[in-house]
C-alpha cells in the first residue's frame, strides 16, 4: 500500500504531535478536530515547538517551514477523509465516539484507506465492524510525548490483514519510530501491562510499609537502571491517566490483579494527580 496522505483526527496533546511527526516525515497531513479553537491552539503550539528547535540548532529552519507547510487543519471530517490513505484517530477515549467516527470514515474515506486508532485501552476489534472494513483497521498506539517517544505499538485485531500491518509498520519507521507488533489483542497491550505490573508491585511494597516511596524509586533507578522510579513516572504520566488505564484494563480482563489500586484512586479523588496538579506522590512547584 502506498501511503502519501495522512489524516489525524483529534487535535489534543497526542493528535497534534502525531500530526507534526507525520508532516516532519514528509507526509501531506491534515489535523482535524471539531473545535476551530483547539486547532488554532495546536497550530500555535507546534509553530512554537518548531521555532524552539530551530533556535537550539536541532532543526534547520527550512525543514521546519516545509513540515509546517505540509500540515493543514480542518473541522470538516468528511472532506478531510476524502483523499486520505491512512487515518489515525486520536479522539477522546470513549468507545461510542470512536465507533461513530469509524462508521463515518467507513463511508467517506477511500476504500483503500487504512483506519488506525491511537487508543491505548480500546482494542480495534471493538470498533472495526463499524467501519465496514475490519481488515484495514488496527491500533497504532503512540506514546506521550509523541514527537519524542520512539515506541509505537501496532496491534492487529483478528481480521487485520498482513498488508495493513506492513503498511502501518512502514509509516511508523518513516516517522523515525521503532514500532513493535502485538499479534494478539490483550488488555493493556505491551507497555501498559509491563508498567502496570511494576506499578502494582511498587504500590504493594509502599502500602505494606516495606520501604518508602522515595527508596522504592531510588532502587528502580540505581539497581534496575530505570530513568525514573515508578512513583516518579506515575506522577509524570498523571495519576488520573494511570487510574483510567487500570479501569479500562480491568473492565476488559476482569482479573483481580488489574483492578485500580486504592492508593491511586484515593489520590485522584483528592485531586492529587501528579505534576499537572502540583502534587501526587511528590509535591511539585510550578
Amino acid at each position: 500500500m502506498m501511503i502519501e496522505r495522512i489524516l489525524v483526527i483529534g487535535a489534543g496533546t497526542m493528535g497534534r504531535q502525531i500530526a507534526m511527526s507525520c508532516a516532519l516525515a514528509g507526509y501531506a497531513t491534515i489535523l482535524q478536530d471539531v473545535s476551530a479553537q483547539v486547532l488554532r491552539e495546536a497550530r500555535a503550539e507546534l509553530e512554537g515547538w518548531a521555532a524552539s528547535r530551530v533556535a537550539k540548532g536541532k532543526m534547520a529552519r527550512e525543514d521546519a517551514e516545509l513540515a509546517l507547510g505540509r500540515l493543514s487543519q480542518s473541522t470538516d471530517l468528511e472532506r478531510s477523509a476524502g483523499q486520505a490513505d491512512l487515518v489515525i484517530e486520536a479522539a477522546v477515549e470513549q468507545r461510542e465516539i470512536k465507533e461513530r467516527i469509524f462508521a463515518q470514515l467507513g463511508c467517506v474515506a477511500p476504500t483503500h484507506a487504512i483506519l488506525a486508532t491511537n487508543s491505548s485501552t480500546l482494542p480495534s476489534s471493538a470498533i472495526a465492524a463499524a467501519s465496514g472494513r475490519p481488515a484495514l483497521v488496527c491500533n497504532m498506539h503512540f506514546f506521550n510525548p509523541a514527537l519524542v517517544m520512539k515506541c509505537v505499538e501496532i496491534v492487529r485485531n483478528g481480521q487485520t490483514s498482513d498488508a495493513t500491518v506492513q503498511a502501518v509498520m512502514g509509516v511508523a519507521k518513516r516517522l523515525g519510530k521503532e514500532p513493535v507488533l502485538v499479534n494478539k489483542e490483550i488488555p493493556g497491550f505491551i507497555a501498559n501491562r509491563i508498567m502496570g505490573a511494576i506499578n502494582r508491585e511498587a504500590l504493594e511494597l509502599a502500602e505494606a510499609g516495606v520501604a518508602s516511596i522515595d527508596d522504592i524509586d531510588t532502587t528502580a533507578r540505581t539497581a534496575l537502571g530505570h530513568p525514573m522510579g515508578p512513583f516518579e513516572l506515575m506522577d509524570l504520566v498523571g495519576l488520573d491517566v494511570i487510574d483510567f488505564i487500570a479501569q479500562m484494563t480491568y473492565a476488559q480482563s476482569g482479573e483481580e490483579q488489574d483492578r485500580p489500586h486504592q492508593l491511586i484512586t484515593e489520590k485522584v479523588r483528592s485531586g492529587k494527580l501528579g505534576r499537572k496538579s502540583g502534587e501526587g506522590f511528590y509535591p511539585y512547584t510550578h
